[in-house]
């Protein structure tokens, strides 16, 4: 279960930095009631994700799952390695195009005559079809066997982590609001200017991470199994 959350956390804090969740944030924080439609903004993410992804691994994935044997632990240590990888090949790809993507600019949605709930709503259904870090850590839940409640408990965990830097923006505005403003107008220059070096230092911890968890996995269980035969082949020298 460690390993589990230790592996959702790391993706989600990675996938927070999304400039199409981060960007309408920044904007609401800064609009008349910003603190009021940014919690609203927030809060519809994250049921939105949680429903959206709690479908899929307690519908579809757990009738999949019906279908083809359980996946060991070997196996499952397998697709946490590669998923770790592929992780460390975006790290590499964002750095690599990072002062291309610094020179656009951050979408500014729409939002007149449209409420802070409507605009979640719009933004998480678009985004949630394309979410492949969190069908990464949907497969990995739905592989892991365990009861719904904890893979509900996984997954909220995973959409926490990933709306965390919207949490942050309403505690600055609740905690800081008489300097909320210039704080939150700095953050939205300075993820301008740097949002691709920032979501490429995340992907790269979450993926060097994500890769250690499932290697350390491969490399223990490999010893467990070396141990194992060993101690059958004393036995059996012995009797």
């Amino acid at each position: 279960m460690l390993r589990l959350i230790g592996l959702v956390v790391s993706i989600g804090l990675a996938d927070s930095m999304n400039p199409s969740t981060i960007a309408p944030g920044l904007y609401l924080a800064m609009g008349r009631g910003g603190r009021a439609g940014l919690t609203q903004f927030t809060l519809t993410v994250f049921a939105v994700n949680l429903v959206g992804g709690a479908a899929i691994a307690l519908g579809p994935g757990q009738a999949l799952l019906a279908l083809v044997p359980k996946p060991g632990a070997t196996a499952r240590y397998i697709l946490e390695t590669v998923a770790g990888v592929v992780m460390l090949i975006a790290a590499a790809v964002l750095w690599r195009r990072r002062k291309v993507l610094a020179r656009r600019e951050l979408p500014s949605p729409k939002s007149e005559g449209r409420s802070s709930i409507l605009l979640g709503l719009t933004i998480s259904a678009v985004e949630l079809p394309t979410a492949f870090p969190y069908f990464a850590v949907i497969a990995a839940v739905v592989g892991s066997g365990l009861h719904p409640a904890p893979q509900l408990v996984l997954l909220a965990l995973y959409n926490v982590a990933f709306v965390l830097p919207l949490i942050l923006m309403i505690l600055t505005l609740t905690f800081a609001p008489g300097h909320s403003e210039r704080i939150i107008k700095r953050a939205r220059d300075v993820l301008q200017r740097h949002w691709p070096v920032v979501l490429a230092g995340l992907a790269l911890l979450a993926g060097a991470f994500v890769t250690a968890i499932g290697i350390t996995g491969l490399t223990g269980r490999g010893h467990g199994t070396v141990g194992s035969v060993s101690r059958k082949f004393r036995r059996a020298i012995t009797h």
